[in-house]
């Protein structure tokens, strides 16, 4: 049997009064002696906590000119590309309607989930800024070899007629031809891995927390960066689609490539005014001493609330001002384990003696609170298959529909996601100015609506939105049959486009206010790359769906449903088949939401109060 710890208070007390848990500012010129816990052991949740009382000079709004005009155009080319790619594959390389499909599929879940190791790189190795310099060199690499296979005839297959187009006797791209494409993309994705999950932490770090001015201008931010966000959607899907629709795909790619080498010079004028924050270590490192301390101390019975042995948790409180500190609970106790002080856990001055067998209350309860929330990540996952048939097959729909708006302007096909993009820029401030004081009258909860509430009404409209999508294209494809040389006007999309915006708008912004809320202070960016692994996750999922589809319902005497002529397939039945997948998700998303409980704090006057251990019970071995 392993005893605890006996003499535990006086120990902690030590801790207390040195720099491992000091509230003192850490110096720059500070010596060694001045260390009692060997830096080489220090987590990243401590290194953060030192690295937080430096004292810094923020760059502020100076450096926000070049921080969000890099983001900016960031955006601006790799947006630009993906809302009529699925055009520029099919009509100017020459693919199937299922390989470009798959294409985009695939590539827009790398894309979506290489924010997640550039997160980890940037926090644990090369910081924000060197992250980011890479990834715009990477993206303007990607983008200039994107724009080498329009330009080039050695680099795309030769021309094609409307009519050999139809017929589908065009010659498709060679493997190199596609090898080079691919080498563009990739890239595309290191560039975006690197760039997206560093630019809005390394805005705020210009800014000073501690201030009112500084906390002002962290709000300014967002609010700025949502501002852009929301124009480049709207220049790419209109302007720069155009120009790529109806004047050049040379020039549609080396437009935003020059504005990707516009960006890096901005980014780099302003190198002397920014704040470089260190890295600090990646949270990945605090979860692997969890699990392996747990896993050590496994044959540990966790004791009774009647247990009276004086057994402790390792819990010291958090003296970083920005960190809020995390009660222990018993959800997933067996993590808890991994902070039961026994003999020879501690040193003399109450540190750990090693952080892979003892690790903290607030490393346990952060892990907890990572690992709470993928069940409903998954569930994101799932509803945002929805989304994801914007840029591809909703744009084969808009390809069979009359896109004029006069007798000489045509919409191009990739354009007709401003429908959706209207939908969420006109009902966000009625939901934020008039739905959310309503509700919050009723339901007394501060936004109108709990966050799993607002998830679960964005799920309900992706099922709606592949319902209607699934009737809209059924009487398309029969006024297609019956009216074969009048097609019917791109109005008909707007329904699906309009539901499509508000799952947007329920489920992407309820999923960022989530992980925004449910993840630790110090590792929110990690939470906000989850966002963007839910859209890496729904395109996987779909090239998946569309490849089983592909094989499985086409037979001798029919087409398969996503045969390259729609009008000859059943497309209104995959949406129909999205529906009731969406469906079953629907309602494994209630079971998680109503066992979810919400994270919760301890105030930090009862942190500053608080003893440094919690009684246990017994921790004698199973």
């Amino acid at each position: 049997m392993m005893k605890p710890e006996a003499n535990v208070y006086s120990q902690f007390t030590k801790c207390f009064r040195n720099t491992c848990y000091s509230s003192k500012p850490v110096s720059h010129q500070s010596s060694n002696s001045d260390k009692d816990c060997d830096d080489a052991e220090t987590t990243p949740h401590d290194r953060s906590e030192m690295a937080a009382a430096v004292p810094r000079k923020p760059g502020g709004w100076k450096a926000m000119p070049f921080i969000l005009g890099n983001d900016t155009l960031e955006r601006l080319a790799t947006f630009g590309l993906l809302a009529n790619f699925m055009v520029y594959l099919t009509r100017e390389l020459h693919l199937d309607q299922v390989s470009a499909s798959n294409i985009i599929y695939i590539w827009s879940g790398l894309t979506n989930f290489a924010p997640l190791l550039g997160a980890f790189v940037s926090d644990a190795y090369v910081g924000r800024f060197r992250t980011i310099a890479f990834g715009s060199f990477s993206l303007l690499l990607g983008m200039a070899t994107l724009t080498m296979t329009a330009w080039l005839p050695e680099l795309h297959p030769p021309p094609c007629s409307g009519n050999q187009l139809k017929l589908g006797k065009c010659q498709p791209p060679s493997k190199g031809q596609l090898g080079f494409l691919i080498l563009g993309l990739g890239f595309l994705s290191i560039g975006t891995g690197g760039i997206r999950p560093c630019s809005i932490p390394f805005g705020v770090d210009q800014f000073d927390p501690n201030t009112d001015e500084g906390k002002k201008g962290i709000k300014s931010f967002f609010n700025w960066y949502y501002a852009t966000f929301t124009v480049v959607l709207l220049i790419t899907s209109t302007l720069v689609v155009y120009i790529q629709d109806k004047v050049s795909w040379t020039l549609g790619f080396g437009i935003p490539t020059l504005l990707m080498f516009g960006s890096i010079v901005l980014l780099f004028i302003g190198v002397r005014i920014y704040v470089h924050a260190k890295p600090q270590g990646s949270m990945f490192t605090s979860i692997a001493q969890v699990l392996v301390a747990a896993h050590k101390k496994r044959q540990l019975k966790l004791p009774t609330d009647k247990a009276t042995d004086g057994s402790k948790l390792y819990d010291p409180p958090v003296k970083d001002l920005l960190i809020q500190k995390l009660p222990p609970t018993n959800q997933i106790r067996f993590l808890n384990k991994a902070a039961i002080i026994l003999d020879n856990d501690l040193k003399h001055d109450g540190c750990p003696v090693n952080k892979w067998r003892l690790c903290s209350v607030q490393q346990v309860e952060e892990l907890k609170c990572v690992l709470k929330t993928i069940p409903i990540w998954a569930s994101a996952i799932v509803s945002f298959t929805a989304m994801t048939q914007q840029g591809t097959f909703t744009v084969s729909q808009a390809l069979k529909l009359n896109r004029h708006l006069g007798p000489k302007f045509e919409i191009p096909a990739g354009s007709l996601i401003v429908i959706s993009l209207l939908t969420i820029g006109i009902f966000l401030p009625i939901y934020d100015r008039l739905l959310v004081p309503a509700l919050r009258k009723v339901t007394k909860d501060e936004g109108g609506i709990t966050v799993l509430q607002r998830i679960g009404i964005g799920i309900v409209f992706s099922v709606l939105a592949m319902l209607v999508a699934g009737f809209i294209e059924k009487e398309r494809r029969n006024m297609a049959k019956l009216h074969p040389h009048e097609p019917v006007s791109f109005t008909w999309l707007a329904p699906q486009l309009a539901l499509m915006g508000l799952c947007e708008a329920f489920s992407a912004i309820g999923l960022l206010e989530f992980f925004n809320r449910e993840f630790p202070d110090h590792i929110r960016s990690v939470g906000n790359a989850l966002l963007s692994c839910c859209f890496a996750g729904s395109s996987y999922l779909s090239s998946v769906l569309v490849t089983v589809v592909h094989h499985v319902t086409g037979t001798h005497s029919k087409p398969d449903w996503l045969t390259n002529n729609i009008n000859a397939g059943r497309l209104d039945l995959f949406y129909f088949l999205l529906a009731g997948i969406g469906s079953l998700n629907f309602v494994y998303f209630l079971y998680c939401a109503q066992r979810y409980q919400y994270k919760d704090t301890v105030h930090k006057d009862d942190d500053n109060n608080a003893y440094a251990a919690v009684e246990l019970g017994s921790t004698t071995t199973t």
